[in-house]
C-alpha cells in the first residue's frame, strides 16, 4: 500500500486547510506559507472566560469553530460546547447547546466533516451539529463510559474515536460510527492494551486506512478496509513496563516513520483518569492537577522513531538527558528540513534532532524555554510556532527556526495557564491559541 504523505485532506473532511486537529490525520501540524515573524510585528486578539478551549478548526474560508469543555473538576456537572467565532474579535457568533459528556472532564475534539456538519466528541458522547446554527442533529452515547480523546474522519467518511485508559486499566475501546446517524459501524473493538495518546491515521492510495494507536508498551496498528478492521502484525515496542519511562501521547506520521515521545502520564493525568467519572473530585483539586509536579519516574524525556515497515527498527534519543522528564503533547517531524522537534515540559527544554542520517543526533537545543502544547510548523519558511510557559507564569508564543533553533520572536498571549492544547494555523500569517480560560489569535503584520 502507498500512503498519502503530508497533512492530506481526503474525502472524509470538508475541503479546508485545517478541518481537524493537527491539520490532518497524520498529525504533522504542517501548514503552507509562513508568518515571516522575524520581519513582522505581532498583534494579539484575545478572549478570557471560564471555559476550557481545546482546538480551533476551519470549514469554509474564514469560518472558524472552537470546541471545548468546562473545567468543572468539582461542583456543577461539566458539559461540552462548540462556538463559531468572529476571527477579528474572537467573540462567538453562534453557540451550541450544552452538550452532555457523561460527567467526564477532559479535552475532546471537533472536526469539519465532508457532509457539512461539525462533529464533537467530549467525554463519553459524540454529537453532530449543524454548521450554521450549531443545533444538535444527532447524539450518541459511546460504548465506553470514559473520556474520549481524538476524533478522526477516515477516507470513507466514517468517524473513529477511542477512550483513554492508563496502565493497569482496561484495554482501550475503538468505536467507528456513521457520520450522519452516529450509528455504530460494526462492533466496538477492545484493544489488547490501554491507550493514552490520540489516534493517527494514514490514508492509503487504494482508499483504505491504517490506524495508529499508542499503547502502554507498544504502538498498535489496525487496517481498515471497507467494513473490515483488524490489528495487523506491525506492533513495535517503545517501552518496557519495568523501565523508568512513562506512556506515549499522540503519534506523528511522517515519511516512513512514526514519531512519538514517552513520559506523558504525569501525576496530573493520572489524577484525572484513575477515577470515574474522569476528572471529577468531591472538592476543588487544586495543585494535584498541576503538570509542574515532579514526574513519577526517573527516566529522561525521550523522542522515538518507529520504522513503519520494520517493527523491530526502533530508535530513541534523550535530547536533554535530565532525569524525570515529562510532557503533555506529542512531537513533530519536519521532513523538508530533516528535523524532529522534541521538548521536556517538566524540566524545560526544546530540541531539534536531525533525522537525515542513520542516527538521531541533537542539532540544537533551547534550554530556557518550557513548551507544553501542540505546535504548528511552516516548512516553507522553516518556522515552528509553540508555547513557552515562563518562570513568571506567562504563557508566551515563540517562533523558532526549525533548522538552527534560533528564537525568531516571542509574543505574550495574556494567558496565565498553559496546557497541552492545540495551535491552529490561520492561513493569513496567524495562529489560533487555545488554553483553559483563554483563547487568542496572534497575527504577524509587516
Amino acid at each position: 500500500m502507498t500512503s498519502l504523505d503530508r497533512n492530506e485532506i481526503h474525502s472524509g473532511y470538508w475541503p479546508s486547510p485545517w478541518p481537524v486537529e493537527c491539520g490532518g490525520n497524520r498529525r504533522q501540524k504542517s501548514a503552507s506559507g509562513g508568518i515571516n515573524a522575524a520581519e513582522a510585528t505581532a498583534r494579539v486578539v484575545s478572549r478570557r472566560d471560564g471555559q476550557w478551549h481545546v482546538m480551533v478548526v476551519e470549514r469554509e474560508p474564514g469560518q472558524w469553530y472552537v470546541g471545548g469543555t468546562m473545567p468543572a473538576f468539582s461542583g456543577p456537572p461539566p458539559y461540552g460546547w462548540v462556538e463559531r467565532l468572529d476571527p477579528e474579535t474572537l467573540e462567538a457568533t453562534v453557540r451550541s447547546p450544552n452538550l452532555p459528556c457523561g460527567d467526564h472532564v477532559w479535552c475532546g475534539a471537533i472536526l469539519a466533516h465532508a457532509n457539512g456538519s461539525i462533529h464533537s466528541v467530549n467525554g463519553s458522547f459524540l454529537h453532530r451539529l449543524d454548521a450554521d446554527t450549531l443545533e444538535v442533529l444527532a447524539e450518541r452515547e459511546l460504548p465506553a463510559d470514559r473520556s474520549h480523546n481524538g476524533l478522526l474522519a477516515l477516507s470513507d467518511g466514517t468517524l473513529i474515536t477511542k477512550d483513554l485508559q492508563l496502565e493497569g486499566q482496561e484495554g482501550t475501546t475503538l468505536t467507528r460510527l456513521d457520520p450522519e446517524s452516529l450509528q455504530l459501524v460494526g462492533e466496538p473493538i477492545v484493544l489488547p492494551e490501554g491507550s493514552m495518546g490520540r489516534i493517527a491515521a494514514d490514508a492509503q492510495a487504494d482508499g483504505s486506512d491504517l490506524l495508529y494507536v499508542p499503547g502502554i508498551e507498544t504502538v498498535m496498528r489496525l487496517r481498515i478496509d471497507g467494513d473490515d478492521i483488524a490489528l495487523d502484525d506491525w506492533r513495535p515496542r517503545y517501552r518496557d513496563v519495568r523501565s523508568q519511562q512513562g506512556l506515549a501521547w499522540d503519534a506523528c506520521l511522517s515519511g516512513d516513520a512514526c514519531w512519538i515521545m514517552d513520559c506523558g502520564d504525569i501525576h496530573s493525568v493520572r489524577n484525572i483518569h484513575l477515577r470515574n467519572p474522569n476528572g471529577r473530585f468531591e472538592t476543588a483539586p487544586g495543585a494535584v492537577l498541576s503538570w509542574r509536579q515532579p514526574a513519577p519516574w526517573t527516566g529522561p524525556q525521550r523522542l522515538l522513531r518507529l520504522d513503519l515497515h520494520d517493527a523491530e527498527n526502533v530508535m530513541a534519543t534523550a535530547p536533554f538527558g535530565v532525569p524525570g522528564g515529562g510532557i503533555i503533547a506529542p512531537p513533530v517531524h519536519v521532513p523538508d528540513h530533516d528535523i524532529a522537534v522534541a521538548w521536556d515540559s517538566v524540566n524545560g527544554g526544546l530540541a531539534g534532532v536531525t533525522t537525515s542520517g542513520g542516527d538521531l543526533d541533537v542539532a540544537w537545543t533551547l534550554a530556557d524555554v518550557r513548551p507544553s502544547m501542540q505546535p504548528v510548523v511552516f516548512p516553507e519558511t522553516g518556522e515552528l510556532v509553540i508555547n513557552d510557559f515562563t518562570d513568571q507564569g506567562s504563557d508566551d508564543i515563540i517562533v523558532v527556526d526549525v533548522s538552527s533553533g534560533e528564537l525568531l520572536d516571542r509574543v505574550s498571549t495574556g494567558s496565565r495557564i498553559a496546557n497541552g492544547m492545540f495551535l491552529t494555523a490561520g492561513g493569513s500569517r496567524d495562529v489560533f491559541y487555545c488554553s483553559t480560560t483563554h483563547l487568542a489569535r496572534i497575527i504577524w503584520e509587516s
